[in-house]
């Protein structure tokens, strides 16, 4: 019984520094580009 404890410790320490790492190194910002659209307005 001891050892489920010890793996799930285990499991939850590599679970904390895999997202720590994720969020320091994972790049999830989208491209950036530029969107040009002309605008028709209407003149009275």
């Amino acid at each position: 019984m001891r050892w489920i404890w010890r793996l799930l410790l285990i499991l939850i320490v590599l679970g904390a520094l895999a997202f720590v790492g994720f969020a320091y190194f994972g790049d999830l910002s989208p491209p950036r580009e530029d969107v040009r659209e002309p605008v028709v307005l209407e003149s009275q």
